[in-house]
């Protein structure tokens, strides 16, 4: 790269102009977080790999306060879902508590199940959850959802075609 900054992506300007913006955004919303310096970074990361032509945005604090807000938001969940983990092993007796590797490696395992969940709609995912994780029927699913058994049949394939999606995906 040259001293000059002339093989530096279109995005730098970009970069330049809003960094500073988006930071001061991101820390009132994380109360001065330390990591709002991170979130602004991985918000232009996301323009970068996606390739937006950041000349044609017409709105860019509107833009990058979108994406950053996408990004808090998932950090947000996985800091809960990490929360409710560490909770629950709490509770249980030393001698039954995972090693560091085995707490990492299921943490990452909750977080791609999070993921999965987050792709599907409201009412599949709702029965997906109460059939496997609460064992439910799909006739006590119905009764809770104010749905027809058959209906909860169409929401679990829903679910199952989304899980064996991803599972392909993946591989």
């Amino acid at each position: 790269m040259s001293p000059s900054g002339s093989s530096l992506t279109p995005l730098a300007p970009f970069y330049r102009a809003h960094y500073p913006w988006l930071v001061d955004w991101l820390k009132q919303r994380t109360r001065g977080a330390d990591n709002a310096a991170d979130l602004a970074q991985d918000t232009f990361m996301r323009l970068l790999i996606k390739g937006v032509d950041t000349a044609a945005v017409a709105s860019p604090r509107a833009y990058l306060s979108t994406i950053a807000r996408g990004l808090l938001v998932d950090q947000w969940r996985r800091a809960d879902l990490e929360r409710a983990y560490l909770e629950v092993l709490a509770t249980q007796p030393e001698a039954v508590q995972p090693s560091v590797e085995e707490r990492a490696l299921a943490l990452e395992m909750l977080r791609a199940v999070e993921r999965m969940l987050r792709g599907l709609a409201e009412r599949p995912r709702e029965a997906f959850l109460l059939a496997r994780l609460s064992g439910l029927t799909y006739q006590e699913i119905g009764g809770r959802l104010g749905v027809s058994e058959r209906m909860v049949k169409k929401y679990m394939a829903q679910a199952l075609l989304h899980c064996v999606q991803l599972r392909d995906e993946v591989a």
